[in-house]
């Protein structure tokens, strides 16, 4: 009886292992297709911090040209953003 248990757990923990497995893989997956567009967060809306701030989330304004949003490749010119941030702007990733 203690065997079968063990073996229950284990198997269970090998599935567990391979759907975080395939979570981090997928994860990686979406970075290669996302690039930052800088100037299209709306307030409240940004995927991280800045000079002024340091979590996602906090930016006050639409639109902010220091406040960031990952957007699929080639996207961020065509709404009006940019790939880089501003002059003299600081970006924390």
């Amino acid at each position: 009886m203690n065997s079968k248990k063990t073996i229950l757990q284990t198997a269970l923990a090998g599935v567990i292992a391979l759907g975080f497995a395939q979570a981090a893989d997928d994860a990686k997956g979406a970075a290669k297709e996302t690039e930052k567009c800088y100037g299209v967060a709306k307030a409240g809306q940004n995927d991280c911090g800045t000079a002024q701030h340091t979590c996602a989330g906090k930016a006050k304004k639409d639109g902010a040209p220091d406040e960031w949003k990952y957007v699929p490749k080639g996207t961020c010119e065509k709404i009006g953003g940019r790939p880089r941030p501003p002059a003299g702007g600081k970006s924390r990733t």
